[in-house]
């Protein structure tokens, strides 16, 4: 029973036939001990985990807020240099507008970085925002199943008096009724490892002025999203012109 994770060991505890476990049991008062041993101590360790995984939730989207702030920096960053880019070209500087181009690339470049990490974080945090949901309801059955178990005590032990009982109850007599081996734990737990990993490497990423250094140009793998955003860009600004200049005709 050790071997296996807490979140199966819980959701097998907590749906137990407790009273189809004892009545089948050759001795009741015996097989009661041991299950409420295996209660009390289930509870015990869903309530550390859950404190636990909470704990993790909550850092988790903590550092998925700073890469969706980090994110809108980096669009700021690409808008500005963008506009500095074409101010540039139209006043007959194409040498400087190329260069501020490709600042504006590199800084879509670290915008789909971050966007790219907030939807990752998000699957592993609804993963273990479910585990703690699981872990909860568990939780509150089991106590009520400790409960049951507890109020039924008396009763086995009159039932039981007199009779002879084993120095040990064999280990397998309760796992082989209640527990099943199949674990979900596992599985979480990398899922946890990776990300924190991914935690302890990451870099916060803060929004520089426009003359700020970019260290590094865009990736190669990602040059067509970003040229493709850049060109996004430069059409709405062209629109947004457009537009302003319509409007004072019209004024006039």
């Amino acid at each position: 029973m050790s071997k296996q994770g807490i979140i199966g060991r819980v959701t097998q505890l907590a749906r137990a036939d407790i009273s189809a476990v004892l009545d089948s049991a050759e001795d009741p008062g015996l097989l009661l001990d041991q299950l409420l041993r295996d209660y009390t101590g289930s509870i015990s360790e869903a309530e550390q985990a859950i404190a636990q995984l909470a704990g993790n939730l909550r850092l988790m989207e903590d550092d998925q807020e700073q890469d969706a702030r980090a994110a809108a920096s980096w669009s700021r960053e690409a808008e500005a240099t963008s506009d500095k880019a074409d101010k540039l070209r139209a006043a007959g500087d194409a040498v400087e507008a190329d260069t501020f181009d490709s600042l504006a690339r590199a800084a879509l470049e670290r915008q789909l970085i971050c966007e790219n990490d907030v939807r990752a974080s998000q699957r592993t945090i609804d993963a273990q925002a479910e585990s703690v949901e699981t872990l909860a309801c568990g939780l509150g059955k089991m106590t009520a199943r400790l409960s049951e178990l507890q109020h039924k005590h008396d009763d086995i032990a009159a039932r039981s008096r007199g009779r002879n009982a084993p120095s040990q109850l064999p280990e397998a007599a309760v796992s082989a009724d209640i527990l099943d081996p199949a674990s979900e734990l596992p599985r979480f737990e990398e899922k946890v490892r990776r990300e924190e990993a991914r935690i302890d490497s990451h870099e916060v990423l803060e929004a520089s002025a426009l003359d700020a250094q970019f260290d590094g140009l865009a990736d190669r793998r990602n040059q067509g999203a970003t040229d493709e955003r850049l060109a996004e860009l430069k059409a709405q600004r062209a629109m947004a012109s457009a537009r302003a200049r319509a409007r004072q005709q019209i004024s006039r």
